[in-house]
C-alpha cells in the first residue's frame, strides 16, 4: 500500500509542485474578499494586495471537513496517509487534521511540523522522499517526528512596518528601528516565531543569518534545504546568496539553489523584502 503525503499551504508549497503531494489551502481575507491560499490567490498577487491595502489581511486555518475530504480520497485510492501541518502553536490547522483523522477509514498519521514556511516545507519534502523509499505511514511519521527537532529556520526582515501593523511592536519602536535601518532576525523555536536579534543594516543582517548557520553546526546537504523571499523581487535573497557563497558551494556547486516564495501565512507579518532559509543541522 502506498502512502499519500498531505500538507497545508502554510508550507508555501504550491499545488502541483510535487507530484502526488496534496496541499490544502488556508484561507486569506482582504476585507470582505476571501481567497484560498495558493489556489485563487498566488503569492505574487498576495503581495500586490498587501502593499496596496491599509489593513492587514486575515488568515484562517484549514477546517476539518477539508481534511476529511482529502482522507476519503486517499481511502478511495487505497493509500495510507501522512499529514504534515504547520505548527500547532501558530494555527488550529493541526487540530483540524487530528479531528478529521479520528473519523478516517484509512490509516492517517498527523505530524505537527512545529514550524511553518520553509521549515515546514523541508519536512514535507523529507516525507516525500521517505514515501518514495517505500516506508509505511507509521515509519514515516515516526521519522519525521524525530527529525523535526534538527530543522533550523532563520529569517531576515527588511522592514518593521508589518510587525507594527500587526501589533507585534509599538509605533515608536518601529519608527526608531526604521530610522536606524534595523533588520530583525527571526527563527522558529518550539513551534513559535522568536526574535533572535537585530542588526544595523542589511549587510550585518546577512552576517547574522550566517552566524546562525554556523551556530547550528552547518547544513546537512543530504537532506532537503530551502530558501525563500517575500515580495515581488528576489533581489535581496540573491544578494544574500552572493555574499554567502562559501556556505552554499559545498551543497550546490552549480549554484542551483532551491529558491521559493514566502506566502500569506508568514508574509502577512513580515511584509515584502524578507528572506528565509531552512535546513537540517549537520
Amino acid at each position: 500500500m502506498s502512502v499519500r503525503i498531505i500538507t497545508d499551504s502554510a508550507s508555501d508549497i504550491l499545488p502541483g509542485e510535487h507530484e502526488g503531494l496534496v496541499v490544502l489551502p488556508l484561507s486569506v481575507s482582504f476585507g470582505e474578499k476571501n481567497y484560498s491560499d495558493g489556489v485563487d490567490l498566488s503569492h505574487e498577487r498576495f503581495y500586490e494586495l498587501l502593499v496596496e491595502g491599509d489593513e492587514l489581511p486575515r488568515t484562517g486555518q484549514v477546517n476539518p471537513y477539508a481534511f476529511i475530504q482529502a482522507f476519503e480520497e486517499a481511502y478511495a485510492a487505497g493509500d495510507d496517509v501522512v499529514c504534515v501541518t504547520l505548527s500547532s502553536a501558530l494555527s488550529g490547522t493541526n487540530q483540524s487534521a487530528i479531528t478529521a483523522a479520528a473519523e478516517a477509514k484509512v490509516v492517517v498519521r498527523v505530524v505537527d511540523s512545529m514550524s511553518v514556511c520553509v521549515g515546514e516545507r523541508v519536512l514535507v519534502e523529507y516525507a516525500l522522499h521517505l514515501a518514495a523509499e517505500g516506508l509505511t505511514a507509521v515509519q514515516i511519521a515516526d521519522e519525521l517526528t524525530a527529525a523535526r527537532s534538527r530543522i533550523c529556520v532563520v529569517g531576515l526582515l527588511d522592514t518593521l512596518e508589518y510587525l507594527r501593523r500587526g501589533g507585534r511592536i509599538g509605533a515608536a519602536a518601529a519608527g526608531v528601528g526604521s530610522l536606524l535601518s534595523v533588520k530583525p532576525v527571526i527563527t522558529v523555536e518550539n513551534g513559535a516565531v522568536k526574535l533572535l536579534g537585530q542588526a544595523r543594516g542589511s549587510k550585518n543582517g546577512r552576517n547574522l543569518l550566517n552566524q546562525q548557520v554556523m551556530a547550528a553546526g552547518g547544513i546537512n546537504f543530504d537532506m532537503p534545504v530551502a530558501l525563500a523571499y517575500a515580495g515581488l523581487s528576489d533581489k535581496l535573497l540573491r544578494k544574500y546568496i552572493d555574499d554567502s557563497r562559501g556556505i552554499w558551494e559545498a551543497g550546490f556547486p552549480e549554484g542551483d539553489l532551491p529558491v521559493h516564495t514566502v506566502g500569506a501565512t508568514i508574509g502577512t507579518h513580515v511584509g515584502p523584502g524578507a528572506v528565509a532559509l531552512a535546513f537540517f543541522k549537520a
